[in-house]
Protein backbone atom coordinates (compact mmCIF):
# COMPACT_ATOMS: atom_id res chain seq x y z
CA UNK A 1 0.00 0.00 0.00
CA UNK A 2 3.13 2.21 -0.04
CA UNK A 3 2.69 3.49 3.50
CA UNK A 4 3.93 2.72 6.98
CA UNK A 5 1.57 0.66 9.14
CA UNK A 6 2.01 0.76 12.91
CA UNK A 7 1.91 -2.22 15.25
CA UNK A 8 2.12 -2.80 18.97
CA UNK A 9 4.58 -5.60 19.74
CA UNK A 10 4.59 -7.22 23.19
CA UNK A 11 7.49 -9.56 23.94
CA UNK A 12 7.90 -11.70 27.06
CA UNK A 13 10.08 -10.07 29.70
CA UNK A 14 12.68 -12.82 29.21
CA UNK A 15 12.83 -12.26 25.45
CA UNK A 16 16.36 -12.22 24.02
CA UNK A 17 17.46 -12.37 20.41
CA UNK A 18 19.94 -15.06 21.41
CA UNK A 19 17.42 -16.95 23.54
CA UNK A 20 14.59 -19.30 22.59
CA UNK A 21 12.34 -18.45 19.65
CA UNK A 22 8.80 -17.45 20.61
CA UNK A 23 5.43 -18.13 18.97
CA UNK A 24 3.34 -15.12 17.95
CA UNK A 25 -0.35 -14.32 18.34
CA UNK A 26 -1.56 -11.62 15.94
CA UNK A 27 -4.36 -9.74 17.70
CA UNK A 28 -6.72 -7.64 15.56
CA UNK A 29 -8.86 -4.65 16.52
CA UNK A 30 -12.45 -3.98 15.53
CA UNK A 31 -14.29 -1.54 13.29
CA UNK A 32 -13.36 2.12 13.94
CA UNK A 33 -10.36 0.97 15.96
CA UNK A 34 -6.58 1.11 15.56
CA UNK A 35 -3.40 -0.79 16.38
CA UNK A 36 -3.16 0.60 19.94
CA UNK A 37 -6.68 -0.43 21.05
CA UNK A 38 -5.71 -3.65 22.77
CA UNK A 39 -2.74 -2.10 24.57
CA UNK A 40 -4.87 0.80 25.79
CA UNK A 41 -7.85 -1.31 26.84
CA UNK A 42 -6.14 -4.38 28.32
CA UNK A 43 -3.51 -3.63 30.96
CA UNK A 44 -2.64 -7.34 31.22
CA UNK A 45 -1.09 -7.87 27.78
CA UNK A 46 2.44 -7.96 29.21
CA UNK A 47 1.37 -10.31 31.99
CA UNK A 48 -0.32 -12.61 29.49
CA UNK A 49 2.74 -12.57 27.24
CA UNK A 50 4.94 -13.55 30.18
CA UNK A 51 2.53 -16.16 31.52
CA UNK A 52 2.11 -17.95 28.20
CA UNK A 53 5.59 -17.29 26.82
CA UNK A 54 4.41 -15.87 23.53
CA UNK A 55 4.61 -12.62 21.63
CA UNK A 56 1.50 -10.53 20.95
CA UNK A 57 1.44 -8.35 17.83
CA UNK A 58 -1.39 -5.85 17.29
CA UNK A 59 -1.31 -4.56 13.69
CA UNK A 60 -3.30 -1.64 12.37
CA UNK A 61 -6.27 -2.67 10.24
CA UNK A 62 -7.42 0.91 9.54
CA UNK A 63 -10.80 2.33 10.56
CA UNK A 64 -12.73 -0.13 8.41
CA UNK A 65 -10.52 -2.29 6.18
CA UNK A 66 -12.33 -5.49 7.18
CA UNK A 67 -8.89 -7.01 6.56
CA UNK A 68 -9.68 -7.30 2.86
CA UNK A 69 -7.66 -6.60 -0.26
CA UNK A 70 -10.32 -4.30 -1.63
CA UNK A 71 -10.98 -4.87 -5.35
CA UNK A 72 -12.12 -1.24 -5.70
CA UNK A 73 -9.64 0.63 -3.48
CA UNK A 74 -5.94 -0.12 -3.93
CA UNK A 75 -5.10 1.83 -0.76
CA UNK A 76 -6.94 -0.85 1.24
CA UNK A 77 -4.99 -4.09 0.80
CA UNK A 78 -5.00 -5.22 4.41
CA UNK A 79 -5.36 -8.94 3.71
CA UNK A 80 -1.90 -8.91 2.17
CA UNK A 81 -0.51 -6.42 4.69
CA UNK A 82 -1.78 -8.04 7.90
CA UNK A 83 -1.89 -11.62 6.65
CA UNK A 84 1.44 -11.78 4.82
CA UNK A 85 3.68 -8.71 5.02
CA UNK A 86 3.54 -7.98 8.74
CA UNK A 87 4.24 -11.59 9.83
CA UNK A 88 7.18 -11.66 7.40
CA UNK A 89 8.49 -8.41 8.86
CA UNK A 90 8.05 -9.58 12.47
CA UNK A 91 9.92 -12.78 11.64
CA UNK A 92 12.75 -10.76 10.10
CA UNK A 93 13.18 -8.50 13.16
CA UNK A 94 12.27 -10.71 16.14
CA UNK A 95 13.37 -14.14 17.32
CA UNK A 96 10.17 -15.98 16.43
CA UNK A 97 9.19 -19.50 15.47
CA UNK A 98 9.23 -19.00 11.73
CA UNK A 99 6.58 -21.45 10.58
CA UNK A 100 2.80 -21.78 10.74
CA UNK A 101 2.93 -23.86 13.93
CA UNK A 102 4.30 -20.81 15.71
CA UNK A 103 1.65 -18.35 14.48
CA UNK A 104 -1.97 -17.70 15.46
CA UNK A 105 -4.36 -14.89 14.52
CA UNK A 106 -7.53 -13.68 16.23
CA UNK A 107 -9.42 -10.50 16.99
CA UNK A 108 -12.63 -8.84 18.12
CA UNK A 109 -15.71 -7.96 16.04
CA UNK A 110 -14.34 -6.82 12.63
CA UNK A 111 -11.08 -8.34 13.84
CA UNK A 112 -12.91 -11.58 14.64
CA UNK A 113 -13.91 -11.72 11.01
CA UNK A 114 -10.31 -10.90 10.13
CA UNK A 115 -8.89 -13.62 12.36
CA UNK A 116 -10.88 -16.40 10.72
CA UNK A 117 -10.79 -14.87 7.23
CA UNK A 118 -7.01 -14.58 7.23
CA UNK A 119 -6.52 -17.84 9.11
CA UNK A 120 -8.47 -19.85 6.54
CA UNK A 121 -7.15 -18.05 3.48
CA UNK A 122 -3.53 -18.11 4.68
CA UNK A 123 -3.38 -21.43 6.48
CA UNK A 124 0.09 -21.91 5.02
CA UNK A 125 1.20 -19.10 7.36
CA UNK A 126 -1.08 -19.55 10.40
CA UNK A 127 -1.66 -22.80 12.24
CA UNK A 128 -4.37 -21.46 14.53
CA UNK A 129 -7.04 -18.79 14.31
CA UNK A 130 -9.89 -17.38 16.32
CA UNK A 131 -12.74 -14.93 16.69
CA UNK A 132 -14.15 -12.99 19.64
CA UNK A 133 -17.64 -11.56 19.02
CA UNK A 134 -16.92 -11.81 15.32
CA UNK A 135 -18.91 -10.01 12.63
CA UNK A 136 -18.77 -13.20 10.60
CA UNK A 137 -21.35 -12.52 7.89
CA UNK A 138 -20.55 -9.35 5.99
CA UNK A 139 -23.29 -10.10 3.46
CA UNK A 140 -25.65 -8.85 6.20
CA UNK A 141 -23.63 -5.69 6.89
CA UNK A 142 -24.64 -3.67 3.87
CA UNK A 143 -24.74 -0.19 5.33
CA UNK A 144 -23.14 1.81 8.11
CA UNK A 145 -19.86 -0.07 8.53
CA UNK A 146 -18.03 0.77 5.27
CA UNK A 147 -18.18 -2.76 3.83
CA UNK A 148 -19.57 -1.23 0.63
CA UNK A 149 -16.45 0.98 0.45
CA UNK A 150 -14.32 -2.18 0.38
CA UNK A 151 -16.42 -4.43 -1.86
CA UNK A 152 -18.53 -2.00 -3.88
CA UNK A 153 -22.17 -2.11 -4.84
CA UNK A 154 -24.12 -4.66 -2.82
CA UNK A 155 -26.10 -5.81 -5.86
CA UNK A 156 -23.46 -5.83 -8.57
CA UNK A 157 -20.86 -7.43 -6.29
CA UNK A 158 -23.27 -9.57 -4.26
CA UNK A 159 -21.25 -12.74 -4.86
CA UNK A 160 -18.17 -11.21 -3.30
CA UNK A 161 -20.13 -10.26 -0.19
CA UNK A 162 -21.12 -13.91 0.10
CA UNK A 163 -17.75 -15.41 -0.82
CA UNK A 164 -15.80 -13.21 1.61
CA UNK A 165 -18.09 -13.75 4.60
CA UNK A 166 -16.46 -16.08 7.12
CA UNK A 167 -19.70 -18.05 7.49
CA UNK A 168 -19.07 -19.12 3.86
CA UNK A 169 -15.26 -18.97 3.79
CA UNK A 170 -15.22 -21.93 6.20
CA UNK A 171 -16.67 -24.11 3.45
CA UNK A 172 -13.22 -24.09 1.83
CA UNK A 173 -11.32 -25.82 4.61
CA UNK A 174 -7.59 -25.61 3.89
CA UNK A 175 -5.44 -28.65 3.27
CA UNK A 176 -3.39 -27.65 6.32
CA UNK A 177 -5.45 -28.37 9.42
CA UNK A 178 -6.25 -25.38 11.63
CA UNK A 179 -6.76 -25.07 15.36
CA UNK A 180 -9.87 -22.87 15.60
CA UNK A 181 -11.49 -21.09 18.55
CA UNK A 182 -14.70 -19.01 18.41
CA UNK A 183 -16.50 -17.35 21.28
CA UNK A 184 -19.18 -14.72 21.82
CA UNK A 185 -21.14 -13.14 24.65
CA UNK A 186 -24.69 -14.35 25.14
CA UNK A 187 -25.99 -10.76 25.22
CA UNK A 188 -24.05 -9.75 22.11
CA UNK A 189 -26.25 -8.23 19.39
CA UNK A 190 -24.46 -10.18 16.65
CA UNK A 191 -24.16 -13.55 18.38
CA UNK A 192 -26.27 -15.12 15.62
CA UNK A 193 -23.29 -14.78 13.26
CA UNK A 194 -21.09 -16.87 15.56
CA UNK A 195 -23.86 -19.40 16.10
CA UNK A 196 -24.45 -19.86 12.38
CA UNK A 197 -20.73 -20.20 11.70
CA UNK A 198 -20.46 -22.78 14.50
CA UNK A 199 -23.42 -24.70 13.06
CA UNK A 200 -21.90 -24.61 9.57
CA UNK A 201 -18.60 -25.96 10.90
CA UNK A 202 -20.37 -28.74 12.77
CA UNK A 203 -22.21 -29.63 9.57
CA UNK A 204 -18.89 -29.72 7.68
CA UNK A 205 -17.23 -31.66 10.51
CA UNK A 206 -14.55 -28.99 10.95
CA UNK A 207 -12.91 -29.40 14.39
CA UNK A 208 -13.14 -26.23 16.47
CA UNK A 209 -13.65 -24.90 19.99
CA UNK A 210 -16.87 -22.91 20.46
CA UNK A 211 -17.95 -21.10 23.63
CA UNK A 212 -20.72 -18.74 24.68
CA UNK A 213 -20.26 -16.85 27.94
CA UNK A 214 -22.26 -14.08 29.61
CA UNK A 215 -21.28 -10.76 28.09
CA UNK A 216 -21.98 -8.01 25.60
CA UNK A 217 -20.17 -6.53 22.60
CA UNK A 218 -17.70 -4.61 24.75
CA UNK A 219 -14.22 -4.53 26.27
CA UNK A 220 -15.31 -6.19 29.51
CA UNK A 221 -16.11 -9.28 27.45
CA UNK A 222 -13.07 -9.09 25.15
CA UNK A 223 -10.54 -8.72 27.96
CA UNK A 224 -11.90 -11.88 29.54
CA UNK A 225 -12.22 -13.73 26.23
CA UNK A 226 -8.58 -13.07 25.37
CA UNK A 227 -7.44 -15.03 28.43
CA UNK A 228 -9.23 -18.15 27.19
CA UNK A 229 -8.05 -17.72 23.62
CA UNK A 230 -4.41 -17.36 24.64
CA UNK A 231 -4.69 -20.55 26.72
CA UNK A 232 -6.02 -22.29 23.61
CA UNK A 233 -3.18 -20.97 21.45
CA UNK A 234 -0.57 -21.81 24.10
CA UNK A 235 -1.74 -25.43 24.04
CA UNK A 236 -1.63 -25.43 20.24
CA UNK A 237 1.93 -24.05 20.27
CA UNK A 238 2.92 -26.70 22.82
CA UNK A 239 1.47 -29.70 21.00
CA UNK A 240 1.11 -28.61 17.38
CA UNK A 241 -2.59 -29.47 17.46
CA UNK A 242 -5.70 -29.17 19.62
Amino acid sequence: MFKNVKCVVVTPTNYKKTGPAFPVVYLLHGYSGKYSDWAQQDAELQKLSDEHQLMIVCPDGAFSSWYFDSPIDLTMHYETNVGVEIPAYIDSVYHTIKNRKGRAITGLSMGGHGGLFLGFRHADLFGACGSMSGALDISRITRGYDVEKRLGDTTINKQQYLDWSVVNVVEKYPKDSLAIIIDCGTEDRIIDMSRRTHAKMLQLKIPHDYTERPGKHDWDYWREALKYQLLFFKEYFRTGNI
